[in-house]
C-alpha cells in the first residue's frame, strides 16, 4: 500500500517534469545554491589568508614563505568538497521558499476541483526554509565524520539521514498549504513511516551526478501528491 503510494506518486512527479513553473523553481534554486556555495568558499579562502601569516620564521634564520598559499588552497578543497556533499540538500532548503510554485502546478493538474489554499506569509517561507538550511548543514556536517567510521555503509547513512530530513521537511510544507502548521505536525506524525521511506527513495539519487539536481523539485511534487493520497484515505 505505502510503496504503491509512493512510486505512483512519483511516476506522476516524473510526468510532470517539463512543466514551466518547476524548471523556473529549479533554476531559481540552483542559481541560489550556487551563489551561496560560491561565497562560502570565497569567505573560507579570505579568512584562512587573513589568519595564516605570509611567512613563518624557523630557527636558524629560515622561513617558509608558502605557507598562507598551501593553507588557503587546502581550505579551498574541503570547502568544495563539502559543497559537493551540501549541493542538493541547500538546493532543497532553498526550493522550500518556492515550494507553492510546485504543489501549485501539481494541483493544478492533478487535483483541480481543490479549493485555492489561505497563503502563507512569505516571512514565515523563508523563515522555515532558512531554518531548515541550517538543520540539514548541521546534521550533514556530523554525519560527514561519521561516515569515516562506518565504512562501506556510508552510502547507507547518507540515504538515512537524508531521507529523514527531506520527507519529513517536504511533508510539512505541502501539508501547511491545507492544514496549517499544526495541522501538518500532526499529519506527519501520523505518517512518519511512510514519510521517511519516502524520503530514503528521494535521498538515493542525490549520489548520482546531474540526476541529483532534480531532486529537489521532483520530491517537492512527489510528497504534494503523497499527502493528498494518505490524507485523502482517512
Amino acid at each position: 500500500m505505502a510503496l504503491g503510494v509512493i512510486l505512483s506518486s512519483f511516476g506522476r512527479a516524473l510526468a510532470q517534469a517539463g512543466d514551466r513553473r518547476f524548471l523556473r523553481v529549479l533554476l531559481i534554486g540552483l542559481g541560489l545554491t550556487i551563489a551561496l556555495l560560491l561565497g562560502l568558499s570565497w569567505l573560507v579562502v579570505w579568512g584562512v589568508g587573513a589568519l595564516v601569516p605570509d611567512n613563518v620564521s624557523l630557527p636558524f634564520g629560515r622561513s617558509i614563505g608558502w605557507l598562507d598559499e598551501a593553507a588557503s588552497a587546502l581550505s579551498l578543497i574541503g570547502v568544495l568538497l563539502l559543497s559537493i556533499i551540501l549541493m542538493v540538500p541547500v538546493a532543497s532548503a532553498f526550493t522550500g521558499i518556492f515550494l507553492d510554485d510546485v504543489a501549485a502546478a501539481v494541483e493544478d493538474r492533478y487535483y483541480p476541483y481543490l479549493p485555492a489554499p489561505p497563503s502563507l506569509p512569505l516571512v514565515e517561507t523563508i523563515r522555515d526554509s532558512i531554518g531548515f538550511l541550517f538543520l540539514i548543514v548541521l546534521v550533514n556536517a556530523v554525519a560527514l565524520v561519521l561516515y569515516f567510521f562506518v565504512g562501506p555503509f556510508a552510502p547507507l547513512l547518507f540515504w538515512a539521514v537524508n531521507g529523514f530530513l527531506l520527507g519529513r521537511e517536504y511533508f510539512q510544507l505541502v501539508a501547511m498549504r491545507r492544514l496549517g502548521r499544526a495541522g501538518a505536525i500532526a499529519a506527519r506524525r501520523r505518517h512518519g513511516g511512510v514519510i521517511w521511506f519516502a524520503g530514503i527513495l528521494m535521498a538515493a539519487p542525490l549520489t548520482i551526478p546531474i540526476v541529483n539536481l532534480f531532486v529537489p523539485i521532483l520530491g517537492a511534487a512527489t510528497f504534494t501528491h503523497i499527502f493528498h493520497a494518505l490524507e485523502d484515505a482517512r
